[in-house]
């Protein structure tokens, strides 16, 4: 297989090549934002035939009050987000076209972040990281080959802060409802003799959050070291944090959200998560000369907490052998993890050919147990810290890829993409429920990519794309379903059309997403909160998405993006009530057929500026059954956001003041939910759902004092 791979890059290096050599152009080596390197090899350039969406710094600071990344970007084309405590603060979700975390591939400098066990992202674990990044490339679909998990929905790759030429700093404070605050404080010495620039910061984000008890404690730093001369360029970097949270993953039932929204069902003191992270990084780019460069990337990750949880004698029945019958107990449930990655690719760019080609390298091991931290009454032989399960993972992900761009004739654009990804993933001993878990798996997969940019003139483009991707199950798929699950496919159609000219932007792509084997979210959720899935034979996801800005006047702008999309299982067979029923053609869980954002913008000048945004979601269904219970209606949510930016003469530039004004209509809304209703027939529909209540109307006010 990886022969067969290999080759096949060759042969499309050496085509390439040829169409390079036939259509001599001007030379694209033009210089470049100098960070940008380390996220080259997998970012797409704007005229790529890939639909993505950039974000700057400028752009994410307008609203960075302490909400977390994914809040950040709800306003995006076919993004939702969500957060369990309803403020935007602590465990928080993105959700792209439909698919979940566990199908977003996020990268920081070109590194992995997914968990590599459950693949999901956990933004709480970097507290405050927009306050320390440059920018953010969003692709829709599969998007091009990059590093890490298989993305079957869109790929967030992230740009930490670029290297500062002047010294300087900022203090940061934000208070708002719900008892929020956040405390951050940068620096940065500015390039010492031309060449080397040290910066970093610290943060402290608290939140009570909307829900009861729901609290998040974040304790976060990023340091950083660059060395630049006229050829080299070497960025190291460490960052991390601290996080305590308060669990609100359960939601509420229908009659304790009518009852109290805000009520949270846990009561006990210590039902918190607790964990800690630190990421270390190291980047050296070299340009060899004006064809050449080559960049490598180093990555350690530790990670190492545990969440807490009270269980009564009738949830504490599980611990048979461990305590008598009616006993009360606290456990405590770990992940010890270690992740290495080496990041390699290099660059040759001439006469507007450009081919990279690279590999990487990663290899996670993780360590789950639960201790018995205290029981109202132990069995014999059972001790406070007894572990009372274990098991030990360990994957390795390898990929391999070549890209190039090159131009078939003075209009059209090339654009051929092949990746092998080859994954080890073994786990033995006793899961959480204390049953044995074994898995021994190995994946070889061939993702290939290619697209076309036709240039109709300066203002209008046309782009279409093909992408496959692959994805490998992820440990709760092994944990509930070991014997029957597989390995998903993924082919993504790309259709679109971009228009810039002055005061008006537009565009337009239509997608169509066909998967083989998806695994579709089912609606039900295990022991700790995490979304189970199943595979599904055939689906389908068929969308169009709009995303326009028009100057209206010299000072008003709007910019609107629309989603529309239809996204089916085919045929969906499913075991209810004891017996097999074929549902026919069902809509996929949390897959709102229309999304939409519309922004207002005023800015009379430099100083001052003032947004009105409005987000809609269209109804979605917790279950892939289409059953009116486990329907979630659609909500319209406005925000109000304001800046003013006052130029002072004494120790600091400026002060920058933030305000924002979140639901400002009050809107009482759910956005995410959980339903066992197409596996269990027994409770009542009330017993068996949950919901997660959103904020209702509150606020975030900021001064940030520039130095």
């Amino acid at each position: 297989m990886k022969n067969y791979i290999l080759y096949l890059v060759l042969i499309v290096t050496a085509n390439a090549s040829l169409f390079a050599q036939n259509n001599q152009t001007q030379d694209s080596t033009a210089t470049q934002n100098l960070d940008e390197v380390l996220v080259k090899a997998v970012r797409v350039k704007p005229n790529a035939p890939i639909t993505h969406s950039n974000v700057s710094k400028e752009e994410i600071q307008k609203r960075n009050l302490g909400q977390d990344i994914p809040v950040l970007l709800n306003y995006l084309p076919s993004v939702v987000s969500s957060s369990d405590a309803g403020a935007g603060i602590g465990y928080t979700y993105l959700r792209v076209r439909g698919s979940d975390a566990t199908r977003v591939n996020v990268t920081i400098n070109g590194i992995p972040y997914n968990d590599s066990e459950s693949q999901g992202t956990f933004w709480v674990n970097l507290g405050d990281f927009a306050s320390s990044v440059e920018s953010l490339q969003l692709q829709r679909g599969v998007g091009t080959s990059t590093n890490g998990s298989g993305a079957f929905g869109a790929s967030l790759n992230i740009l930490t802060d670029a290297v500062s030429k002047d010294p300087g700093g900022q203090i940061a404070n934000s208070f708002g409802s719900f008892g929020t605050r956040k405390h951050s404080v940068k620096f940065t010495t500015g390039l010492i003799h031309d060449n080397f620039e040290f910066s970093g910061r610290l943060s402290k984000i608290y939140s009570d959050g909307y829900v009861d008890r729901a609290f998040t404690d974040l304790k976060s730093y990023y340091l950083q070291g660059n060395y630049v001369d006229d050829n080299t360029f070497v960025k190291a970097i460490t960052f991390g944090g601290k996080e305590q949270t308060y669990q609100a993953w359960y939601g509420l039932s229908q009659n304790q959200l009518q009852e109290d929204r805000t009520q949270n069902p846990y009561t006990y003191d210590n039902e918190t998560d607790n964990y800690w992270q630190d990421h270390y990084q190291l980047h050296w780019n070299e340009t060899l000369n004006s064809n050449w460069a080559t960049n490598i990337g180093l990555n350690y990750t530790r990670g190492k907490g545990y969440f807490e949880q009270f269980k009564d004698d009738r949830s504490a029945a599980a611990y048979n052998n461990l305590i008598n019958d009616g006993s009360d107990v606290i456990v405590r449930r770990w992940l010890d993890n270690h992740f290495y990655v080496v990041n390699a690719n290099g660059t040759y760019q001439k006469n507007g050919f450009e081919l990279i080609s690279g590999i990487s390298y990663s290899d996670y091991t993780n360590d789950h147990y639960g201790e018995i931290i205290w029981g109202s009454d132990l069995a014999d032989g059972t001790n406070i810290r007894d572990r009372y399960y274990l098991s030990i993972s360990d994957k390795s992900d390898f990929s391999v890829f070549s890209k190039a761009t090159f131009r078939l004739s003075g209009k059209i654009q090339a654009f051929v993409d092949l990746q092998g990804r080859f994954v080890a993933y073994t786990t033995t001993g006793l899961t959480s429920n204390r049953t044995p878990i074994d898995v021994d798996e190995k994946f070889n997969f061939f993702n290939p990519k290619l697209g076309f940019t036709y240039e109709i003139n300066d203002n209008n483009s046309l782009y279409t794309s093909y992408a496959r991707a692959n994805k490998e199950p992820n440990r709760n798929d092994f944990e509930s379903n070991a014997a029957e699950v597989k390995s998903e496919t993924l082919n993504d159609f790309e259709l679109g059309w971009r228009h810039q000219s002055s005061g008006f932007t537009l565009n337009a792509n239509l997608y169509y997403m066909q998967y083989n084997n998806q695994l579709v979210l089912t609606g039900a959720i295990d022991n700790v909160g995490e979304y189970l899935r199943e595979n599904v034979d055939k689906s389908y996801r068929l969308g169009l998405e709009l995303d326009a800005s028009v100057s209206l006047t010299e000072n008003v702008s709007l910019n609107s993006n629309v989603a529309i999309s239809k996204n089916k299982i085919q045929n969906l067979t499913i075991n209810r009530d004891g017996m097999a029923q074929n549902m026919g053609d069902t809509n996929i869980a949390f897959s709102p057929d229309v999304i939409s954002t519309h922004a207002l913008e005023y800015v009379p000048n430099t100083k001052f500026r003032a947004a009105l945004i409005g987000k809609y979601v269209g109804e979605q269904y917790m279950s892939n059954t289409d059953t009116e219970a486990s329907k979630l209606d659609s909500y319209f949510v406005t925000d109000l956001n304001f800046s003013y930016a006052l130029p002072i003469k004494t120790a600091f530039k400026s002060v920058v003041f933030t305000a924002m004004v979140n639901n400002l209509f009050n809107l009482e809304y759910v956005d995410r939910g959980y339903t066992y209703l197409d596996t269990w027939s027994g409770p009542t529909a009330t017993e068996i759902q949950g919901y997660y209540p959103q904020a209702t109307r509150n606020f975030l006010l900021g001064m940030t004092l520039i130095f």
